[in-house]
């Protein structure tokens, strides 16, 4: 029973979620030899094992599943717990302003953990272009966003996200056509500027057949095989295809990630999911 501290537990989560020693020794702040070693004592402990070691990859065994869900509850009520005593008071409300193609991916497990933290807080999420959220950061319309640094928005820097090009994996193989069909954000999307600033470099013609503001209408041309995408790494779903080079396609450069504060953010609710969305984010960088 002593062998299933926080710590521990900390790290069971982090490899379950990375499916990678290294990565979780980066989340857990450990060597990766630490880690190892964490886990091997853990099993040894338990008599079971709770990861199966693939070339690539380590999974969950059914008893690793079953650890990793009391994992989680505990470590979550460890943390209600610390903010009932510590910060019991701690109510009000966060606007909060993320583009689609992180809200989709990166922002759901942070609001969880905030919300069960501090359960008087309300959560107001806008879900906007970068661009579009820049003028009501500005004006305190929203007190925080996390997006990507564009022209007019500015903040502290989280971590780069990388980005790829996607296409329907069973689907025509579009990304043979020249010109090369690409459904891409609206004018003065980064991701859109990258997408064409690379294949211009790379002198492969190229058309829009699709363009708007909207991660879900992207994605809709391309799960119907009428085009590629260049998005964000987190936010390519499980049943697309990532391209690169071995398709033909340039790489892309990522996309810088930045969590901006309006002057009227300068207060306790603001403050602790600033944090917490520092401390997350950073914590994954690189694991999409």
């Amino acid at each position: 029973m002593k062998m299933l501290d926080h710590d521990v537990l900390a790290t069971v989560i982090a490899v379950a979620e990375t499916g990678n020693m290294t990565r979780a020794a980066e989340a857990v702040n450990r060597s990766q030899s630490a880690v190892s070693m964490q886990i091997r004592a853990l099993e040894e402990a338990l008599g079971r094992p709770l990861f199966v070691r693939r070339p690539r990859s380590i999974v969950l065994t059914h008893e690793g599943e079953v650890l990793l869900g009391f994992a989680r509850r505990m470590l979550a009520l460890r943390d209600e717990a610390w903010a009932a005593v510590v910060r019991p008071e701690v109510t009000g409300k966060v606007a909060i302003g993320v583009p689609d193609d992180y809200a989709s991916s990166l922002l759901p497990s942070v609001l969880k953990k905030f919300s069960t933290t501090y359960p008087k807080v309300e959560i107001q999420v806008i879900g906007l272009p970068s661009s579009a959220l820049a003028p009501l950061v500005k004006d305190g319309t929203v007190d925080l966003v996390c997006g990507t640094r564009v022209k007019g928005l500015s903040g502290d820097f989280i971590r780069h996200e990388p980005m790829a090009w996607a296409a329907m994996a069973n689907g025509p193989q579009v990304w043979e056509d020249r010109p090369l069909p690409i459904a891409v954000f609206m004018p003065g999307s980064v991701a859109r500027e990258n997408a064409i600033r690379s294949l211009d470099r790379a002198r492969i013609a190229h058309r829009t057949s699709y363009e708007s503001p909207s991660l879900l209408g992207l994605l809709s041309m391309v799960e119907a095989g009428l085009a590629v995408a260049a998005l964000a790494r987190c936010a390519i779903p499980p049943q697309l295809t990532v391209l690169g080079q071995a398709h033909g396609l340039p790489d892309l450069p990522p996309l810088e990630l930045i969590l901006a504060r309006s002057a009227k953010s300068k207060r306790p609710p603001c403050d602790f999911l600033a944090e917490q969305i520092m401390t997350d984010l950073r914590a994954g960088a690189g694991q999409a």
